[in-house]
């Protein structure tokens, strides 16, 4: 982890303000979504990405199915779930 040097405190509310610089360093904009992590005693922000949790369901979805008895449906099923990690993907290329 880089130390920014930077400190901030919370308002009333928990708020903190994250500084332009920083913003900016990261690309960060208004109205973008942050995830929010822990690890140990850190607190993570990450900006949030739609996409890896949509691929994420589709790699559960294709490992239940490698591993289930579907018959004659198990290669139709593999096809149509690698097809539909293609189109989230091309909606990532697009942004």
């Amino acid at each position: 982890m880089k130390a920014t040097g930077v400190t901030r405190k919370l308002d009333n509310l928990g708020r903190v303000v994250l500084p332009i610089e920083l913003r900016r360093n990261l690309g960060i904009g208004i109205c973008d979504t942050l995830e929010i992590f822990t690890e140990g005693e850190n607190i993570v922000l990450r900006r949030y990405n739609a996409t890896d949790g949509l691929l994420e369901i589709a790699q559960r979805m294709k490992d239940r199915v490698a591993v289930e008895d579907c018959g004659e449906m198990k290669p139709v099923l593999m096809d149509k779930l690698e097809e539909i990690e293609k189109i989230i993907m091309s909606g990532t290329d697009k942004h």
